[in-house]
């Protein structure tokens, strides 16, 4: 969006044109950039070439049925964001549907556990780009969803010897206090899918009403043949439909008509289920599958802007999302849909098994500040897998230190007399937010906006000969050192 309206001073007079005309090219390049920059991203072939409008991103026709997409309004970005939109496998200039609003739909912790480091960063890069489109201007409205009714949160509290609420509740206490200590943004109210049971009914009758959604026995599934747009954003070919079971084990059921791909979206009450509600639909319980929609369309509406989740939502939970709302309407859901990749540790996957499960408690155990593990999820690209090993834990932890060190030691002079200051560092100190929104426009680069910064502290250390910067120029620097890091929520500590 526009620039930040409540930017504070720059002294954009002290750049020179030419420092002005390297950002408006690169702004271009953003856009421009070769597709090879992100290897080992597939690119269907029915998407890479899907028409698009270009200014503002929208896919405005599908291939297989002719959609009612809505035209955002025309904006005229001097600086725009770039973002990579899992459903094109291209970068788009973000344009959202109203003005300086953004409707933001983030996928929250299945609470039948704790959430690891793994899991946070998926939520500290949707922190992050809920702050950066903050920092841009824009009011977010943001819904997370915490999954509170699902098998798995059912089996635990029956492991446990608790009751299905007394497990959640328990869970999300946790997430809350966890997400504050790392500086991760939380609506006033989280959404819980047990609130939202009426929602989930509404758009299961809808469903139903246009033969999507049929029922066997007390269970009702949605048929995904009677969706043209079924699988597009995964990438799967529907005339070539898959024939592996293992595809949709956890979907599957014998006897069902199209059981290779049907998805349930109600599960009718059985017996000795500990959770059920008496509906209009009968009594039982919203698939997994259904909560998510459910409650976007309660909060947000049938239009979004942004769905954000990890990869491993990409692969059937985020289609059956999108085929959920589109199915009814018969127009886009959502405009722009972000991934980030998996947090992996020594090279290998996290798991239970493995005994190579990362909490914040282990953190803490190493006397890592929670911020400073907030610097080591979220510095990198978030469509990069993360490989977390000791290495990189103390070389992030050591940079982000470094990087305090510097500012210390710069600021240590505010109380000073303004005096002299080389030319050059006071043109530093105004350009390190243009520098840091430049790469942040790169599709949320956290990784080259912190070292564009830190390089430009290290200048000014040079500059300086490490003396403390004067009086109004240390004021200067900690008023763009402080905006940046309502972003990055790093370079201070609370």
């Amino acid at each position: 969006m526009g620039t930040r309206a409540t930017t504070p001073e720059r002294g954009n007079s002290r750049l020179p044109w030419s420092r002005l005309l390297v950002y408006s090219v690169r702004s271009w390049k953003l856009l421009h950039r070769s597709e090879e920059s992100y290897p080992n991203k597939r690119v269907p072939a029915r998407v890479l070439h899907a028409p698009l409008d270009i200014q503002g991103g929208k896919r405005l026709k599908r291939n297989k049925r002719n959609m009612k997409a809505k035209q955002p309004q025309a904006r005229t970005k001097s600086c725009p964001l770039v973002l990579f939109n899992t459903f094109t496998r291209r970068r788009e200039v973000f344009t959202s549907l109203k003005p300086d609003e953004v409707k933001l739909f983030t996928c929250g912790p299945s609470i039948y556990r704790r959430p690891h480091l793994g899991n946070y960063r998926t939520f500290l890069y949707e922190d992050v780009l809920e702050r950066y489109l903050e920092y841009r201007g824009n009011t977010v409205h943001r819904v997370i969803v915490v999954t509170d009714v699902e098998d798995k949160a059912i089996e635990e509290a029956a492991t446990e010897g608790l009751s299905v609420k007394d497990l959640t509740d328990r869970n999300v206490e946790q997430f809350r206090a966890e997400c504050d200590r790392l500086g991760i943004k939380l609506p006033d109210v989280i959404s819980r899918a047990s609130t939202s049971i009426e929602s989930a009914v509404t758009l299961i009758e809808k469903l139903m009403e246009k033969g999507i959604a049929y029922r066997h026995g007390d269970d009702i599934f949605y048929d995904p043949l009677k969706y043209p747009g079924f699988g597009e954003l995964f990438g799967l070919d529907m005339s070539n439909w898959p024939k592996e079971r293992r595809r949709y084990a956890q979907d599957t059921y014998n006897g069902n008509r199209w059981n290779l791909g049907d998805f349930i979206v109600w599960h009718g009450y059985k017996e000795g289920d500990l959770v059920g509600w008496e509906t209009r639909i009968g009594k039982g319980r919203p698939s997994w599958n259904v909560q998510d929609p459910a409650m976007c369309v309660e909060k947000l509406g049938y239009e979004i802007d942004i769905h954000c989740g990890g990869v491993d939502n990409l692969y059937r939970h985020h289609d059956y999302n999108r085929a959920i709302v589109e199915g009814i309407t018969d127009r886009e859901f959502c405009h722009y849909w972000l991934h980030g990749e998996h947090v992996i540790v020594d090279g290998t996957k996290m798991s239970k098994s493995l005994g190579n499960v990362l909490y914040l408690d282990h953190m803490d155990e190493r006397k890592i500040t929670a911020r400073e593990v907030r610097f080591m999820l979220i510095y990198g690209y978030y469509r990069d897998k993360l490989n977390v090993t000791d290495a990189l834990i103390d070389d992030r932890v050591a940079m982000i230190r470094g990087i305090r060190e510097s500012i210390a030691s710069l600021l240590s002079g505010r109380k000073q007399p303004p005096a002299d200051l080389p030319e050059r560092a006071e043109i530093v100190i105004d350009e390190i937010p243009l520098l840091f929104e430049t790469a942040m426009n790169d599709d949320l680069h956290v990784a080259d906006a912190v070292d564009s910064v830190k390089t430009a502290l290290g200048e000014l250390v040079s500059l300086t000969d490490g003396r403390p910067l004067p009086k109004d120029d240390a004021a200067r620097l900690e008023s763009n050192l402080r905006s940046i890091d309502t972003v990055l929520g790093s370079l201070f500590e609370p």
